[in-house]
C-alpha cells in the first residue's frame, strides 16, 4: 500500500447531488467519496492505480444556496444514433435554444475540505472483478497492457503525485460535484499543522459511495451510512460490509 496523500479543496460553490432527486439538484451535505476520488485523478490518474478515499474533513460551516440555471433537457436518442450508424450520416445534435430549461437547485456555498486518499497498484489478473468500480475512462477500456508495465511500482506514481500536486498541475481541472463548480486544491504535507475541522456532529444518512462497474452495461450505485464526527466522515472500504448496493 503507498502513502497516505491529503488535499485541501475550497470552492464558492459545491453540488453532490443526491440521486434520488429526479428534477431538480439537490446537494449532500458534504463531499461523497467519489468526488474527492475524482480529484486525485484529475491530478494523477493511470490504469495502473486506483485512489482510495479513506477520510473527508469539513474546514467551513454547511451553508446553502438556492439558484436557478439553464440546463439541456434532453439527451440524444439512441434510435438516432442507429439510425445514423446504419446510413451512414445522419442529424445528431442537440440544439440548446430549443431544449433549454431553466431548474433550481439547493447547492453548498463557501466549502472546504481535507480529504485524505490512498493508491493501490492493481493486479492486471484480478481488475476486472475487484477494481470494476473506477471511472470509466475511455483510456480505462482494454488497457491490461498498461497494467503489466515492468516499471509500474508505488514509488513512481507516488512521485509523480507529489510534483504534480505540489506544483498545483492537473490533467483537467478539479471540480466539486458538477464541472462549472471548479475548486483550488494544495498538497497538506503536514495536517497536525492544519486548522482543525468543524466541531459538527450529526447523521448524514445513506450517502453514494461509488458506482460499481461490475457489469459495465449497467452500473449500479453503491451507498454507506455517513456520520460526520466533530467535522469528520471516515469512509469504509469498498469491500467492507458497511458499503451496500
Amino acid at each position: 500500500m503507498a502513502k497516505s496523500y491529503c488535499l485541501e479543496v475550497s470552492g464558492d460553490f459545491a453540488c453532490f447531488t443526491r440521486p434520488e432527486m429526479k428534477v431538480e439538484r439537490v446537494s449532500y451535505d458534504v463531499m461523497t467519496p467519489s468526488a474527492a476520488r475524482a480529484v486525485f485523478e484529475a491530478i494523477v490518474w493511470k490504469p495502473a492505480i486506483r485512489w482510495r478515499v479513506t477520510k473527508i474533513e469539513v474546514l467551513k460551516p454547511i451553508k446553502w444556496i438556492s439558484l436557478r440555471r439553464n440546463e439541456v433537457g434532453a439527451v440524444a436518442s439512441s434510435r438516432n444514433v442507429q439510425t445514423a450508424m446504419s446510413a451512414g450520416s445522419g442529424d445528431l445534435g442537440l440544439y440548446v435554444e430549443a431544449e433549454r430549461q431553466q431548474r433550481a437547485g439547493l447547492f453548498l456555498r463557501d466549502v472546504a475540505y481535507r480529504i485524505h486518499a490512498t493508491f493501490d497498484l492493481r493486479d492486471p489478473s484480478v481488475h476486472k472483478s475487484n477494481f470494476s468500480h473506477l471511472s470509466k475512462s475511455p483510456l480505462n477500456r482494454g488497457e491490461d497492457d498498461l497494467l503489466a508495465l515492468p516499471d509500474n511500482n508505488p514509488a513512481k506514481f507516488m512521485s509523480m503525485f507529489e510534483r504534480r500536486a505540489s506544483r498545483g498541475q492537473c490533467v483537467n481541472q478539479p471540480y466539486l460535484g458538477c464541472r462549472e463548480f471548479a475548486c483550488a486544491f494544495r498538497l497538506v504535507e503536514d495536517v497536525k499543522a492544519e486548522p482543525k475541522p468543524i466541531g459538527e456532529t450529526k447523521d448524514l444518512g445513506w450517502m453514494l459511495y461509488d458506482l460499481d462497474y461490475s457489469n459495465p452495461a449497467d452500473p449500479k450505485p453503491r451507498f454507506f451510512q455517513a456520520r460526520l464526527n466533530s467535522g469528520v466522515i471516515n469512509i469504509p472500504a469498498w469491500e467492507s460490509k458497511e458499503v451496500r448496493g
